[in-house]
């Protein structure tokens, strides 16, 4: 049996991880011929394939990125992409595919598994935004890059008697701003589940400054907005799948807190940092063991599902019940968070 593998929207650590377990394993135990599928969906588009071997996939378990390269290609956006896909995989002699990706990937192997293509699917993304499964790989290394810029940005910004904000990855959910900023300590946070009020968070400030606390830590998701506003954009073209570049919210709220009170405020935008380097430990075994489940699913012949992580457990879930559900931030550790804000 031949099985490819493709890896597609933003990179995230962790990708590699479970490229080397499909590969090791689908080699190793079931004897499959295993394919390289480059840069997404596109590779199947323009027959852009290349043999993995125990040698390709040896070495790659700390690396971030993905060996294969990734898109944010939709097939169905392309003048018959899905009958070229189809064509190209049936040529290639490719009988299933591996599909490392959110939900955007995701959606497209649904479609796809719906025209006659034997898919199952790996959950991907930074924002940890997919449903059905409590993890994404990737998303906790996000949470560490993010929590230790706190953790150095704590340091300046008491010594400078400053605002300071830092901006991370975020676009419909706040997961990675609430973990980092609950486990760094910041003094307000703010998540696109909760549009923030800009007076209320001056309010904290304040309340710190009659404490003696003449500086503040602010973690802001990309994707937040102010209440009645709309979200801060950095430029309106869109990809294939209609999504819009959200950043700005940072530097949007210091000027809007400095409009407000006399004290100097700073914004980081952490942006792309949170998505390269190595992944943590956490993410390289959850990768590992997705990949693992994931050829079993294929040698099983259980296709249209997706592997997921729930409890202390990797289980399957049907690929129909994820796509288009967003899992939000969970609001009782919001609440939780909120005590130590101001």
């Amino acid at each position: 049996m031949k099985v490819g593998i493709l890896s597609g929207g933003g990179d995230a650590p962790g990708i590699n991880a479970v490229i080397r377990a499909v590969v090791r394993k689908g080699l190793q135990n079931y004897g499959y011929e295993m394919i390289g599928i480059k840069d997404g969906w596109r590779g199947l588009l323009e027959n852009d394939f290349l043999s993995l071997d125990l040698k390709s996939a040896s070495g790659i378990l700390p690396r971030g990125g993905s060996i294969l390269g990734t898109s944010r290609t939709n097939p169905f956006k392309h003048e018959k992409g899905s009958e070229k896909i189809l064509k190209n995989a049936k040529k290639a002699g490719i009988e299933a595919v591996v599909v490392i990706g959110g939900d955007d990937t995701l959606g497209v192997a649904q479609k796809m598994g719906e025209l006659g293509l034997k898919c199952v699917s790996v959950p991907k993304t930074i924002d940890n935004d997919l449903s059905g499964t409590d993890y994404t790989f990737g998303f906790m290394t996000a949470v560490a890059i993010a929590t230790e810029a706190l953790d150095r940005l704590h340091t300046t910004a008491e010594t400078h008697h400053r605002v300071m904000i830092l901006e991370v990855m975020g676009r419909y959910t706040g997961w990675i701003a609430l973990m980092a900023g609950l486990a760094g300590g910041a003094d307000v946070i703010l998540i696109p589940e909760k549009p923030f009020d800009t007076n209320e968070i001056c309010s904290f400030i304040k309340r710190r400054q009659a404490r003696g606390r003449n500086f503040s830590i602010i973690v802001v998701a990309e994707g937040t907005k102010p209440k009645g506003g709309a979200e801060i954009v950095y430029s309106e073209t869109v990809d294939e799948f209609g999504h819009i570049r959200f950043g700005g919210v940072g530097y949007y709220l210091g000027k809007e807190i400095e409009k407000r009170m006399d004290i100097e405020t700073r914004v980081v935008v952490l942006g792309h940092l949170q998505r390269g380097g190595s992944p943590t430990a956490f993410d390289r075994i959850l990768a590992t063991q997705y990949g693992i489940a994931a050829i079993d699913l294929v040698h099983k012949g259980k296709f249209g599902y997706m592997v997921a992580f729930k409890g202390n457990r990797i289980v399957s879930v049907p690929l129909k019940d994820v796509v288009g559900k967003r899992k939000t931030v969970n609001l009782e550790l919001y609440d939780i968070a909120s005590v130590f804000f101001g």
